[in-house]
């Protein structure tokens, strides 16, 4: 496949160094096409190098074969990663004043686009509005991440990973992901969500909840939709713009469902037409039995909360699953070492019946809001039958791979 890979003026273009030797390493065509301000960043020897093939900025070399041109119209895709606030702009605006703004304009391919931008930026109108237009035209947005940026700020802005850019380029042009499976290998599929953290109402101002961020759950659904699966995604309550992709995926449809009663009746009805149920979301395990109408102060004295337990959703599931329906759990643990997750896995997966489960270890700084996530497999003959770590899109698709060896 004929790849074309722009590079903007941002830190983050070294990270599409790896994008593009895992592009060749596949056996793709791949040419880069920088700007001028992305080579202070990463310079043309490395571009060529891993390319293989010469790298230019500018429309006026190769004039005779029409490069500017050729460029965009033999490409079958276009990646765009780093994607700064200017390019961005540039693009929205079919501005063509370099190399990769006059490919953008003569191809007619599939185009992938990464952000990459402070969170002001990212946060900024204009931006919201030229992402929003560039939607609207077919091009596919993958992120931004939410975490720490350069210069020790933290927020969306971040560009995704390498891994997740290709998987998500690749499966917008039809072709394979990085593992060599098929980007439609979950064609049809008709799948079942849930992510986010439930919270469950106290009075009008405070609630019981957790820290899920909703990030394992949303990449489920993402590398499900881009395998070609339809999604029927269940979320509660989630982080910043952690549910933005997902919210214009063709295959996806998102519903809100806040506390564990309404997740129970959304994920019921989602299940009763779906081949594979996944999940995620962190549900609360209680709730209080009576909601207060009035914020409780604390004049009005010491507050003692009964709790009680909210319905097991998993387990609610499993009893009136479909036939040849399969089931997927995520448990997060609090493990001292990896034995002890397995044998927690193993039982709760036996006690919840699940055909599989994933099972990870958090902590303060482990498992909760980051973007990253290591977990085991478990299915039914209470075995190991596969670990993923990385990027939680990384561990999304490695729980797919595992479905589908189920089914």
């Amino acid at each position: 496949m004929f790849v074309v890979v722009g590079v903007s003026g941002g830190i983050a273009a070294y990270k599409t160094v790896q994008v593009v030797r895992a592009l060749v390493t596949n056996g793709h065509e791949v040419h880069v096409v920088p700007t001028e301000d992305a080579l202070r960043f990463v310079g043309t020897t490395t571009w060529e190098a891993i390319s293989r093939h010469p790298v230019t900025t500018s429309v006026h070399d190769d004039v005779a074969e029409v490069r500017h041109v050729a460029l965009g119209t033999q490409a079958d895709l276009v990646i765009v990663a780093p994607a700064t606030a200017n390019t961005l702009a540039k693009m929205a605006a079919g501005i063509s004043d370099n190399l990769l703004g006059v490919t953008l304009l003569a191809t007619t391919a599939p185009v992938v686009v990464a952000p990459a931008m402070h969170t002001a930026m990212w946060d900024h109108a204009a931006t919201q509005a030229n992402i929003a237009t560039l939607r609207e035209r077919g091009i596919r947005i993958v992120g931004p991440a939410d975490g720490p940026l350069t210069g020790g700020d933290s927020g969306p802005g971040r560009m995704v990973e390498p891994d997740e850019i290709v998987a998500a380029a690749l499966a917008a042009a039809g072709a394979v992901d990085v593992v060599g499976a098929p980007a439609s290998d979950l064609a049809d599929l008709r799948v079942a969500v849930s992510t986010g953290g439930t919270r469950e109402p106290i009075d009008p101002v405070r609630y019981l909840g957790n820290r899920s961020s909703g990030k394992q759950g949303v990449a489920v659904a993402l590398a499900a939709a881009d395998r070609g699966a339809y999604v029927h995604l269940v979320a509660a309550h989630v982080e910043g713009t952690v549910l933005d992709r997902a919210l214009h995926h063709p295959r996806i449809a998102v519903e809100r469902a806040l506390t564990a009663a309404e997740m129970d009746a959304s994920m019921r009805a989602a299940a009763g037409e779906a081949d594979v149920v996944v999940m995620a979301a962190a549900v609360a395990d209680f709730s209080v039995p009576e909601v207060s109408d009035v914020k409780i102060r604390k004049e009005d004295g010491t507050l003692t909360l009964d709790l009680i337990e909210n319905p097991d959703i998993l387990a609610g599931l499993v009893r009136d699953r479909r036939p040849a329906q399969t089931l997927v759990g995520f448990a997060a643990e609090t493990a001292a070492d990896e034995a002890e997750l397995r044998e927690r896995g193993i039982r709760k997966r036996a006690r919840k019946g699940v055909d599989l489960l994933a099972v990870n270890r958090v902590g303060w700084t482990q498992g909760f809001e980051s973007g990253e996530n290591a977990v085991l497999f478990v299915d039914a003959s209470d075995e190991v039958t596969a670990r993923a770590s990385g990027t939680k899109r990384a561990v999304a698709d490695a729980l797919w791979d595992a479905v589908l060896r189920l089914r």
